[in-house]
């Protein structure tokens, strides 16, 4: 693994390690040892919450083979947590994930994160 691949457990200036530390308050909607999912602040759709690792790991282009198994969570929990919180069943319902990467991707914290939005239409933005 190259240096640019490894992560600290823990950023202390991450806005994101400070929500999962608890000393930023959010609305929590899922946690467990490695994985923690709070509403977004300015949602964007009736259903919004980001679901990011405990550990930092600062975007999606820092991923490597290892991380395999952690994403595969994300994915698989973002469908459960999606009908949780009100998204509608597939396939007439559903949900949309978002994962910003890089300044370019519009990427605003630098922690890995993915957006789970859904409800009904409209939404604030498509």
């Amino acid at each position: 693994m190259t240096p640019e691949n490894t992560a600290a457990s823990h950023d202390p200036s991450c806005l994101f390690c400070k929500i999962v530390a608890g000393v930023i308050p959010s609305r929590l909607v899922y946690q467990d040892e490695e994985l923690f999912a709070f509403h977004d602040i300015h949602p964007w759709a009736p259903v919004h919450f980001l679901i990011i690792p405990k550990m930092h790991i600062p975007s999606l282009a820092q991923l490597g083979p290892e991380h395999a198994p952690l994403m595969g969570r994300m994915l698989v929990l973002a469908p459960q947590l999606a009908l949780q919180q009100g998204c509608n069943p597939y396939p007439q319902g559903g949900f949309r994930l978002l994962c910003n990467t890089g300044a370019e991707g519009r990427q605003e914290v630098q922690h890995l994160h993915i957006h789970v939005m859904g409800g009904p239409r409209p939404w604030l933005r498509a």
